[in-house]
């Protein structure tokens, strides 16, 4: 393993469909604007009930990416 620095960033991905839906639409719209994403860590998950049912997924994340 090389000597590298890392930053985290805090998003929410969210998704009508399911968790995994929402995980990896906020990946790959972060990894439009972030170069060297590495890992992501969930840290809550929450969503929206609608007559019963789940209607939308919220899930709170860390991205961990390597500086330059």
């Amino acid at each position: 393993m090389s000597d590298s620095v890392y930053k985290t960033v805090d998003i929410v991905g969210s998704s009508s469909k399911s968790i995994e839906d929402a995980i990896e639409r906020a990946v790959a719209k972060a990894s439009n604007t972030i170069k060297n994403l590495n890992w992501f860590e969930v840290g809550e998950v929450r969503g929206h009930i609608e007559d019963g049912k789940v209607a939308h997924y919220q899930v709170a994340m860390k991205l961990g990416f390597r500086l330059d």
